[in-house]
């Protein structure tokens, strides 16, 4: 089955990181589409959601269970589109000296969409370049927040006390 694998370092605890990526509410604003189910806690074994997404000019509604919840180091969650295809993305965190490594790996099986062996390459290419972005997006939202944590308390007077 075909996968694509990105990986990124982030400056992070491994705790914090692992709360944002397996929370609902959290997963649009760094990997664009659109989820219903359980938002507000990291997703338990066992849990469903729906995604909505459009991928290469085709719309998908896939439903995911997650399958491992290993809170801080792995989850996993495997889902079906209405077409039948398969999916599986699994992320994998290690803390190192200055943050976190985020891994996330997805793997996937998808009917015979496509007649041609370009239109796959394209697909794969173009998911490729938007999970590499997804993880970008990610490690700016969650390096952002933390400076704007530190520069709240500078602001808010225990600074020089």
């Amino acid at each position: 089955m075909p996968s694509i694998r990105t990986a990124i370092s982030i400056g992070q605890s491994i705790d914090r990181v692992f709360e944002f990526v397996a929370t609902v509410s959290n997963f649009t604003k760094w990997h664009p589409s659109s989820w219903t189910g359980p938002s507000e806690h990291p997703l338990r074994e066992g849990e469903h959601v729906t995604e909505e997404l459009s991928v290469g000019g085709r719309h998908a509604r896939i439903k995911w269970i997650v399958r491992e919840s290993s809170p801080p180091r792995r989850w996993v969650i495997c889902g079906k589109s209405e077409d039948g295809g398969t999916a599986t993305i699994t992320y994998t965190l290690k803390p190192e000296s200055q943050g976190t490594r985020f891994k996330r790996e997805f793997v996937y099986n998808m009917p015979v969409l496509f007649g041609a062996l370009g239109d796959f390459l394209s697909l794969q290419s173009r998911l490729q370049a938007e999970s590499a972005e997804s993880l970008r997006r990610l490690k700016r939202i969650l390096e952002t927040d933390a400076l704007k944590g530190c520069h709240e308390a500078l602001i808010g007077g225990t600074a020089g006390t």
